[in-house]
């Protein structure tokens, strides 16, 4: 599914809450929704914490924002990114906020900056609250980016000058497919019928909006797949086909009528 990528964003990341190792594969898919013109993190920079982010900063412009801890057992940071979210909504220059955490608390600032009209991106761990997820219109989460960090390292690495004195190579383990549970495929399915005409076909790119808007976090790459069209090929729920008129449309037909389950 193509996405709108002329936006320009405001990323705000919560060091306390995310490791460097996404910074690869974050940037890469903040570059599919636009063009990051602030980008900014935050935590205690006097600690050791976060020492592995400060060397990966300048390599992507990123501009540390300092919080003391002032009380131990209280994130200060939480409360700094928000009133830094806040002036920056403010300025309607913003088409969308990227929030890279897995803390609950930014719960309620995604689902502010969403009363505006404004895109909210989250980025977080498997165990990040359901609150914050549902809050943000798209959720990716961190084992995803770094699944593109290691694909875009093993793109740009050198070749050997002499492969015949060196060990042959591991062969890369592919991202394991798994099949879509229970929960997905009534989603899937309620997304096909929502969406379709009355021949009833449906365009792709309309059952991935209707996905969003029913789980933000459901993404193709979280079963395996690196396209909601290959996964939804695999499902053996619906035929995929081309638009006769318009051959880069990808249309998406039930191969029954059936009914989710509640």
């Amino acid at each position: 599914m193509a996405t709108n990528n002329s936006g320009t964003l405001a990323l705000l990341i919560d060091g306390d809450n995310a490791s460097p190792k996404i910074i690869v594969g974050l940037m890469a898919e903040i570059a599919d929704y636009g063009t990051a013109s602030v980008k900014r993190i935050y935590g205690d920079w006097t600690g050791p914490n976060l020492k592995g982010w400060k060397e990966c900063l300048l390599e992507h412009s990123i501009q540390p924002i300092q919080q003391f801890a002032y009380t131990s057992g209280k994130n200060a940071t939480d409360g700094a990114m928000i009133i830094d979210a806040m002036d920056l909504l403010y300025t309607g220059r913003f088409s969308g906020f990227c929030i890279v955490s897995s803390d609950s608390d930014f719960a309620r600032l995604a689902a502010r900056i969403r009363e505006q009209a404004v895109t909210v991106y989250g980025f977080g761990e498997r165990k990040t609250p359901r609150p914050f997820i549902t809050a943000c219109d798209k959720f990716v989460y961190f084992d995803v980016l770094s699944g593109q960090a290691e694909e875009v390292d093993e793109a740009v690495a050198p070749v050997p000058q002499k492969p015949a004195e060196a060990k042959p190579a591991a062969a890369t383990v592919p991202p394991k497919k798994v099949g879509l549970n229970k929960a997905a495929r009534n989603m899937l399915i309620k997304a096909v019928i929502a969406t379709a005409d009355e021949d009833g076909r449906a365009n792709l790119a309309r059952v991935g909006d209707h996905l969003a808007k029913q789980a933000p976090d459901f993404d193709a790459r979280n079963y395996g797949f690196p396209r909601l069209s290959d996964l939804v090929k695999a499902s053996g729920l619906v035929t995929v086909e081309r638009a006769a008129d318009n051959h880069k449309i990808i249309m998406v037909r039930l191969k029954e009528a059936p009914k989710a389950s509640e």
